[in-house]
């Protein structure tokens, strides 16, 4: 069975190929570069290799310097990019309402993707997180699902609605004013999340309804789709994991309750796939922290904490176990290869 998380929607790239052109640059050059053919772009539905997708958006906006690369592909976004699922989104009540959907049908549209939506009173927060590719930056993959989520939203709010706050982990680009001007307000780096801060008012908006027999049979068409993909025992906690990790109950015992199961089954489950829970952990935690090191300036104190830890002592014991050095080495190597990188060098 295909895992299903390192695939995407070729849909993902929808305008990639418009957009580098008119940046006086071939984009069949840069999508040879990654291993993906432009056959694959003909149909949006058509799974393609996620990390090829990451690696492709990357190596492009290095290459023309573009930093806000993501951002112009989501503005070219329309709702109907998503497919099927976009037709139930819009004949939702509210766009609350369409939220819910989406978090519900989310494995047919980004199986990498975890949206967890929080009330909290007169605001709702709205968090994307990105399962990550070690090695692999995945800055451009972020900024075109929390763009892409603030462009879905104006759709069915209103275009000139605006989040409370955007927020992005990793550090500010040298020039924000093209992240200003998409989101309409002033952007957030360096935070303990990525995504959105809203108005519950603004989600409660009522929508005048359209054609809800349309809408009835691609919930359908979603429904059947959803039951014939699962995911393996350890793709479901990993994404569990990502969740529970910075309030710092990521146990076992709590990753079994919420997949309704005991401790024993879990741990049965995982050694079925030739895993532990605590090599699961060190993999998720491994991953996030290379992320986190690389592509933002959060202090270690900081970063411990958004991985569980709750000493730095620990954390600290824990990295040099796994990585032979400290985290400020690891970070000062990374930020030098990376600047490396940037000048070809």
């Amino acid at each position: 069975m295909k895992n299903l998380s390192l695939l995407v929607r070729s849909g993902s790239l929808n305008g990639y190929v418009e957009l580098v052109k008119s940046l006086d640059r071939d984009p069949y050059a840069f999508m040879r570069t990654v291993g993906l053919q432009p056959k694959f772009l003909e149909d949006p539905e058509a799974l393609i290799p996620r990390d090829a997708v990451r690696e492709l958006l990357e190596i492009t906006a290095r290459a023309t310097h573009t930093e806000d690369l993501a951002l112009r592909l989501a503005a070219q976004r329309k709702l109907s990019a998503l497919g099927p699922i976009s037709l139930v989104l819009r004949e939702a009540p509210t766009p609350r309402d369409a939220l819910d959907t989406l978090c519900r049908y989310l494995k047919l549209v980004n199986a990498s993707l975890i949206l967890h939506v929080e009330d909290t009173g007169s605001v709702v927060i709205i968090r994307e997180e990105l399962l990550p590719t070690p090695g692999l930056q995945i800055r451009q993959s972020v900024e075109l699902a929390v763009g892409g989520m603030f462009h879905m939203l104006s759709e069915l709010i209103g275009s000139h609605w605006q989040p409370l706050e955007v927020c992005f982990t990793h550090r500010p680009p040298q020039d924000v004013s093209a992240h200003r001007a998409f989101f309409r307000r002033s952007v957030k780096f360096n935070q303990e999340f990525n995504g959105l801060v809203c108005r519950a008012s603004d989600l409660a908006q009522p929508r005048a309804l359209g054609d809800q027999v349309a809408a009835g049979f691609a919930r359908k068409y979603l429904e059947a789709a959803l039951m014939d993909r699962s995911d393996s025992v350890q793709e479901t906690c990993r994404q569990i994991m990502l969740a529970l990790l910075p309030s710092g109950a990521c146990t076992a015992t709590e990753l079994a309750r919420f997949l309704h199961i005991d401790r024993r089954t879990l741990h049965r489950r995982l050694d079925a796939e030739g895993l532990t829970f605590s090599q699961l952990l060190d993999e998720v935690r491994s991953d996030l922290v290379k992320r986190h090191l690389r592509e933002s300036d959060r202090p270690l104190s900081e970063v411990a904490e958004l991985l569980g830890f709750s000493r730095p002592s620990s954390f600290s014991h824990w990295f040099q176990g796994l990585f032979g050095c400290s985290a400020s080495q690891w970070r000062k190597q990374a930020v030098h290869m990376a600047a490396l990188g940037a000048h070809g060098v």
